[in-house]
């Protein structure tokens, strides 16, 4: 599986979906880790539908070329009247209409090409390579200013987004279900009398948006934006110590009944990021607030001066894992294998878990317009799907939210999301709390 991120520019990107009309791009091939090779080109990427190739050149150059049909290795001429190429002018991008349908691609067991004219990975090397024909009319110097020295060759299967008549869930998205939800939290208290707040840990792979989502929380208590907890989105976790961040209801209110625990990203490296081991102890309460984590050594209580059992109010009682929507596809084999030996030592805790799947603005053009249309994507609906079969977890279990990031105000849409997750954390909550009350 290619764990490598696309080369192409958020911005760009963008601009060639709307090309599309609302599509989702999901990288297939990157001729930088899989090679310039025609026979692993065509492994990765025939019989997948659609495909968008977009080429980079050693002069900073970004173009290539959009077919509608598959790569099947036929031997024959493809007709083809959706099939475009294009650069980009400035920010903008120039699409190349074919003039030729019948002669848009030469289905053979070579590199990627285009009305037999326009070669990528020319001979297995990264280069492309331009020769006579009429099914494009190519002027290569706007093109990719005649330099044939690829960096990079990038394919991506083109998927349409469409909005489903049954919603993955029914939502009410009015001011006074906001304030149904806010009251909830107002006036909720825990089962268990001597549990005062509800502990929830929020555990992701770093950028996934764990610290974003108590910063939203909290924004949405406080009424304007906050960043309390520091967020960012650098290739190692910003996040060193394990930190408890309780909410307020506004700056003078009193406590509400959860904290949010954060903890270090996870990464997939071995002596990076946070230990398993680490999160067993948190689970059972025995790590302190603002304990730096060390990822060659996890926390060994025993080596506490004054050791002793944690209370139940001490202990988590939810466990949320926090992935962000478009990687799903891209995390790795080390990732998925880290996070499915967390939701093992966590079941063994009796512990509940939910997923949230964060940034669907970002995954989908269609929730992007319109984040109401988050429940009615089909591409949401099959990422929910596909979390819940690489992680174990129910479908039910898996809520996609939008965290405030580049907002300067609150938004209705974004408020419901975020605190309908926040309460179906509390109710799992209350279900392990009641399971704990039986058992004293």
């Amino acid at each position: 599986m290619n764990t490598q991120p696309h080369k192409l520019p958020e911005e760009k990107k963008k601009q060639l979906c709307a090309l599309l009309c609302d599509v989702k791009l999901n990288l297939l091939y990157k001729a930088s880790v899989h090679g310039y090779y025609a026979n692993t080109f065509h492994m990765r990427c025939d019989r997948q539908g659609p495909t968008l190739l977009v080429a980079y050149n050693t002069s900073g150059y970004i173009f290539g070329g959009y077919t509608s049909k598959d790569y099947t290795q036929s031997g024959q001429y493809v007709t083809d009247e959706e099939a475009f190429l294009f650069y980009f002018q400035g920010q903008n991008p120039v699409c190349i209409k074919v003039n030729m349908g019948c002669n848009a691609r030469l289905d053979d067991a070579k590199g990627p090409s285009f009305g037999q004219q326009l070669h990528f990975c020319y001979n297995n090397q990264p280069t492309v390579y331009n020769q006579a024909g009429n099914a494009f009319t190519i002027n290569t110097t706007l093109m990719y200013g005649n330099n044939t020295n690829l960096t990079e060759c990038e394919v991506y299967k083109i998927e349409k987004i469409s909005v489903d008549e049954k919603p993955l869930k029914y939502m009410e998205w009015t001011t006074e279900q906001r304030e149904e939800l806010v009251n909830f939290f107002k006036n909720h208290k825990p089962l268990v009398s001597s549990v005062n707040r509800v502990r929830i840990l929020m555990i992701g792979p770093v950028g996934a948006g764990k610290s974003s989502f108590f910063n939203s929380i909290n924004s949405i208590f406080m009424g304007r934006m906050t960043n309390k907890a520091m967020a960012g989105s650098l290739g190692t976790s910003l996040t060193k110590e394990f930190r408890t961040y309780p909410v307020k209801d506004g700056r003078d209110g009193k406590p509400l009944p959860f904290v949010l625990c954060d903890t270090m990203g996870l990464e997939e490296q071995t002596g990076a990021g946070l230990d398993i081991e680490d999160i067993s102890s948190i689970i059972h309460g025995l790590i302190p607030d603002q304990y730096k984590f060390n990822p060659v050594s996890p926390f060994d209580p025993f080596e506490q001066k004054s050791f002793t059992p944690a209370s139940l109010e001490q202990k988590i009682h939810c466990v949320v894992f926090v992935i962000d929507t478009s990687k799903i596809s891209l995390m790795s084999t080390k990732l998925e294998e880290k996070l499915v030996a967390i939701r093992k030592k966590v079941n063994s805790l009796r512990v509940p878990q939910i997923v949230l799947l964060t940034k669907v603005d970002e995954a989908c053009p269609v929730v992007e317009k319109d984040l109401q249309k988050v429940y009615l994507s089909s591409y949401i609906k099959k990422k929910v799907q596909e979390v819940s079969s690489r992680l174990g977890v129910p479908v039910s279990c898996v809520l996609p939210v939008k965290n405030y990031s580049q907002e300067h105000e609150l938004n209705l849409s974004c408020d419901l999301l975020l605190l309908t997750a926040v309460q179906q954390m509390l109710n799992f909550a209350e279900d392990y709390l009641g399971d704990a009350a039986a058992a004293i």
